[in-house]
Parts: C-alpha cells; structure tokens; sequence
C-alpha cells in the first residue's frame, strides 16, 4: 500500500519533470483535408491532426470554446499547471517550452475578465464585491480631535476630505480599469524584485522580460485562485491569506529558501505601500 509519504515524493517528481510531447505515431493516416498520406500526428502538408474523426461531445465542447480563443495552445494544461506547479511550469515557459502552454499576457486579460464577472456578482452568493469595497469606504470617515482649536479642526476636516475624494477616485479607476492597474503594478513590482532575483540560485542571468513573463504568470495564479476564493465567497481571512500566493511560484522557479522568496516579496510590497501613501498624501496637499 502507498503511503502518504511515498504520494508527496512521488507528486514533488511530478511537479519539477518539464511537460513531455506524446511520442509520435508510427501509423500510416490519410489527411481528409488535403488526401496527404503520411506517418506521424500532424499532416505535413496541411497541419492537420491525424486524431481529427467524427465528432463527440469533447470535440463540440472544445470548438465552442475555442471560438473564444480558450480552446488552443495548451489552456486546461496552462490551468492545472498553474495551480500544482506554477514555478516549474514557468522555468519550463522561459527555457523554451512554449507551444505548450497558453501566453500569458492573454491569460492575464482572460482571467482578469473572469474576475470582474465573479466580483460582480456571479458567485454562490449574488455578493457585489464592488458595491462593498464602496461602500466600506464612504463609511470610513476621517474626523479631526474636538480638543483642537476650531480653525485647525477646519483644516483638517479639509485635509481629510481630500484624501477620501482621492481614495475613492483611485478605487474608482481601479474597479473600471483593472487590466490597466495591474499591469502597472507588475511594472512597478518588476523593477524593485529583479534586484533580488536576477542572480538567483537556480537562473544565476535571469533577463529583466524573463522575470517580467514570469510575474505575469504568478499574477495569472493568483488571479485563478482568488477568483475560485470569490466565486465560494470564502471568508475575508482566507482572502487576506492568499495574498502571499506569488511566493510560491517565485520560490520554485528562483530556488531561494521560503523564508527568504517572502521577505523579497514583503519588502517590495512594503515600498509600494509607502509610494502609494507618500504619492496620495502629496495629491492631498497639493490640491
């Protein structure tokens, strides 16, 4: 009987072998676009697939799908692969693999719009994660200590009225331009993790747009993760937790230590944080 511990060992194989190409066929087919007879999966010729036959229920699935740009290049292995072995799966992406799987800036756009859709409210709930992020934030109300003299009370119920127009107009773009403000903080976040990355352990020459892809691919994870989170309207507790996701595939792909990959990533998001506020209190000030 397998153990438990013979199971892990034998899925953390799984998890860094590189994804292999089915053998090709030996058998002699007949293309029935171009009549072409030849050996192998794919006609010379034309490009067909010796597999194409009469129609069953996946191939109807997978032509409806493909109508939207889902159905090629490796979607559903893309997926899994992301979600069990996001790390080996992008070294493998960078090495050259690439026919494989699916890009991943147009899984970034498609996942990204999936996520409105289920923040919207199509989730187990009907819940309309937009509705409550504003409304959380029009209850928030910053308001000055009474023991101050009324002129200073003045200035800043002022001061605070600035910084709530802007929050709500930075959630406001953000909620309609998602694509937008994500790309831009990957752009942000690219720039302060490839001063720890770009010699790592196991890619000692990392280039600049390879850990860019691979941000993006993290980004895509963590976007399918969070997005099944919302689609159960898990609690607020898990959600916060997931927040550390990217670590895992910047872990497996870089080689450094756990505990060393989460620190890389608190100190990047620590000096955003900082940006950010340090840009809203400036826009506060000078308006």
């Amino acid at each position: 009987m397998t153990t438990l511990t013979q199971k892990w060992k034998a899925f953390k194989e799984w998890q860094q072998r590189p994804y292999t190409v089915a053998p090709m066929s030996e058998d002699q087919h007949r293309c029935h676009t171009c009549g072409t007879e030849y050996q192998g999966n794919y006609c010379p010729r034309c490009g067909q697939s010796a597999n194409i036959g009469r129609y069953s229920m996946k191939g109807a699935v997978l032509l409806f799908i493909d109508v939207w740009g889902l159905g090629n290049r490796g979607m559903f292995r893309t997926l899994r692969d992301l979600l069990l072995r996001p790390g080996y799966m992008i070294r493998d992406y960078l090495a050259g693999m690439q026919h494989a799987y699916f890009p991943p800036f147009k899984l970034f756009f498609l996942l990204t719009a999936l996520s409105l859709v289920v923040e919207g409210g199509f989730n187990i709930k009907g819940e309309n994660y937009f509705e409550i992020s504003r409304q959380q934030i029009s209850q928030t109300q910053l308001e000055p200590e009474k023991d101050l003299p009324p002129e200073m009370q003045q200035e800043m119920r002022t001061f605070n009225a600035r910084i709530e127009k802007l929050t709500t107009d930075f959630t406001e773009f953000v909620f309609r331009y998602p694509n937008i403000f994500s790309l831009g903080m990957l752009l942000l976040a690219s720039g302060l993790l490839y001063l720890f990355f770009r010699r790592s352990p196991n890619i000692p020459d990392l280039r600049y747009s390879e850990l860019l892809v691979a941000l993006v691919y993290s980004s895509d994870m963590f976007t399918l993760v969070t997005t099944i989170a919302e689609f159960f309207c898990m609690s607020l507790t898990i959600q916060t937790a997931l927040m550390l996701l990217p670590v895992v595939p910047m872990k497996q792909l870089s080689g450094y230590s756990w505990w060393k990959t989460t620190l890389f990533f608190l100190i990047t998001a620590s000096v955003l944080f900082l940006f950010f506020l340090a840009a809203l209190l400036f826009f506060a000030l000078a308006t």
